[in-house]
């Protein structure tokens, strides 16, 4: 893959993107650019794993899907990966989730990335019509919740550690910041 990136010349397709494959990295799409990020590191990891297991059974009831780390096709040629996304039912053996089929998308902020988060792909997130977009802060577990409001979102809540997030909307459920750090 890395003689493929170095060597291509000029603007990324999705096609060619796509034919990269899977990588250790994530390499995501924007406007023909690639985005590359090393592995999360183990804190990131955990803060997701313990957030999905949160969302398992609440999304299983509202009869959707939570998924780490997935291709989500914004439109043609914007493919991000976020953190975890909550989707309506979809097809599993398709290479990118569509935007339309996300119903909340989850960032957990990186100290190397966080510009990208909370600017870059905050933007690009309520542009494609996603509804719900959460936050957390990696080193404090601090969950920003937004909600999409035309072209762009507005601030629904900030939830710290020994407080309680509650979700009434795409799932119901509780989350404490402090039961997602390792």
């Amino acid at each position: 893959m890395i003689a493929a990136v170095f060597n291509h010349e000029g603007p990324w397709t999705e096609e060619e993107y796509l034919a990269l494959g899977e990588t250790q990295q994530r390499v995501e799409l924007f406007d023909g650019s690639l985005h590359v990020t090393p592995a999360p590191t183990p804190r990131h990891q955990n803060i997701s794993g313990e957030l999905r297991a949160v969302l398992r059974a609440p999304v299983r009831e509202a009869g959707l899907h939570v998924l780490e780390a997935v291709n989500v096709r914004l439109r043609p040629g914007r493919i991000p990966i976020p953190d975890l996304v909550i989707t309506s039912p979809i097809d599993f053996d398709e290479l990118n989730v569509e935007a339309s089929d996300v119903r909340l998308v989850c960032e957990i902020i990186s100290p190397s990335n966080a510009s990208t988060d909370k600017v870059l792909k905050m933007h690009y997130y309520a542009t494609a019509g996603i509804e719900w977009y959460l936050l957390v802060e990696q080193d404090s577990g601090t969950m920003h919740l937004y909600r999409r409001r035309g072209g762009h979102y507005t601030e629904q809540s900030v939830t710290r550690p020994g407080e309680l997030l509650v979700l009434t909307e795409p799932v119901k459920a509780s989350i404490r910041p402090e039961e997602l750090l390792p």
